[in-house]
């Protein structure tokens, strides 16, 4: 194994690959870098699909919005608020059909994950602050 690793680095080394330049990507270029997105530590972005798609074409970027679950039930069932104070990123257009619309909200990683799970037992509405 060392004699391998010898190996390798001398080939490395005849190459001109080396701690100079430990900076450049080797490989093919690439055309089009990605630019950073400023992020905010802790938070992501996470599309949620709202039950009245009406409701969502009154949001912007920029809102804040409470989600609030409201388990399916022909009795009414209980309603719980999933996520408070979430930033509306982006609104999707169009996409009102039965099955309500979609929005694209920042949250806190954990307000995430619960929005994810909410969604998929219960309707969610959102309330604007």
């Amino acid at each position: 194994m060392a004699a391998g690793l010898a190996v390798t680095a001398a080939a490395l080394l005849a190459t001109g690959a080396g701690p100079r330049d430990a900076g450049r990507v080797r490989g093919h270029p690439v055309a089009d870098p990605v630019p950073e997105r400023p992020a905010t530590v802790g938070t992501v972005t996470a599309p949620v699909r709202i039950a009245d798609g009406a409701t969502v074409r009154l949001l912007r970027p920029g809102d804040r919005v409470d989600v609030i679950a409201a388990e399916e039930s022909a009795t009414g069932g209980a309603a719980r608020v999933v996520a408070r104070g979430a930033r509306v990123s982006e609104v999707p257009t169009a996409d009102t059909a039965e099955s309500g619309a979609l929005v694209v909200l920042t949250v806190p990683r954990r307000t995430a994950a619960r929005l994810a799970g909410a969604g998929a037992t219960s309707r969610l509405a959102v309330t604007l602050w």
